[in-house]
């Protein structure tokens, strides 16, 4: 399980906050005004009992109950769509692999494309909606680690938002490099470590209202690279995409929003109890990391297996 308690959190926003003002960011008055509003914090009796016990829920679970609103308003797909149509501009159509491909958005834009589409996903759910979005697409029930498609059998892999949800990138590099041709190309999206960090994780209500969010890891830059370049894979070019956000100075009193508010909204209305706080910690920080890899080298293969083909 994991304790959420809102007091907790903004009070770490307040830390980032002041973190920054030690080396120069913020001024006197900035560090002032943040003490001042910690010491209010702790004394705001909201904030004493509101804490929640969240279940650490599994991808095929998780993502079965957020199938139904995965496709609805989502300000991830607006912050990696740009760039990945921008990626895929240099690159030959041909048959592309979109891994994880939840519900087909991004094997929709291969589609459109002229690209031979073929998604993997691990929620039945996803691709049952995958299937009426790109009817002339080809989707199979599989694993990031285990792809149920042959050695050398495409041109192109895009994978977007779920790396974030595996514990070790390295089998999946592996894999992706073993389905894709020489020279193939590689395409990742995905939530940035430091937006991990400060709360940015798939929310799910269990069906006796238990609040979930689902298993996520943070991979810091390096994790990509560990694991792409032993697989054969090259870096061709990558992006971290920031939220524009307000400097403290243009915050003016903000109103004090009564309460925490519905756990749903967490942790992002939580930062309005702290705004200026909050935009201190959050500024400069990217929202995405966006990859294109290509194959240029020979990756060790694993065995073959019974179900890969």
């Amino acid at each position: 399980m994991i304790y959420e308690n809102p007091l907790a959190y903004v009070l770490g926003l307040e830390g980032l906050a002041l973190l920054r003002s030690f080396t120069g960011e913020y001024d006197r008055a900035f560090v002032e005004a943040r003490v001042a509003e910690v010491r209010a914090l702790l004394d705001d009796e909201s904030l004493v009992d509101a804490a929640v016990e969240v279940a650490r829920i599994g991808t095929v679970d998780g993502y079965q109950m957020w199938s139904r609103t995965y496709d609805g308003p989502n300000t991830a797909f607006a912050f990696d769509e740009p760039v990945i149509e921008e990626m895929l501009d240099g690159l030959p159509t041909g048959t592309s692999l979109d891994a994880a491909c939840g519900t087909g958005r991004i094997a929709a834009v291969l589609s459109e494309r002229g690209h031979q589409v073929l998604g993997v996903d691990s929620s039945p759910e996803m691709l049952d909606r995958a299937r009426v979005r790109v009817p002339g697409g080809e989707f199979r029930l599989g694993e990031l680690s285990r792809l149920p498609v042959a050695d050398d059998d495409v041109d192109l892999v895009v994978c977007c938002l779920a790396l974030t949800h595996v514990p070790d990138l390295r089998p999946v590099m592996a894999e992706f490099a073993r389905v894709l041709r020489p020279g193939g190309n590689l395409v990742i999206s995905d939530i940035h470590h430091e937006r991990v960090a400060r709360g940015s994780v798939p929310s799910v209500r269990l069906p006796d209202g238990t609040p979930g969010r689902l298993e996520t890891y943070r991979h810091p830059v390096g994790d990509y690279l560990r694991a792409a370049l032993p697989a054969g894979f090259q870096v061709r070019r990558c992006e971290e995409p920031l939220i524009p956000l307000p400097e403290p100075s243009e915050v003016r009193d903000p109103p004090r929003v009564p309460g925490v508010g519905p756990w749903e909204v967490w942790p992002w209305s939580l930062a309005d109890l702290v705004p200026e706080a909050a935009a201190a910690a959050n500024a400069g920080v990217p929202v995405e990391i966006i990859w294109h890899f290509e194959l240029t080298g020979s990756a060790t293969r694993p065995a073959p297996t019974a179900d890969q083909g």
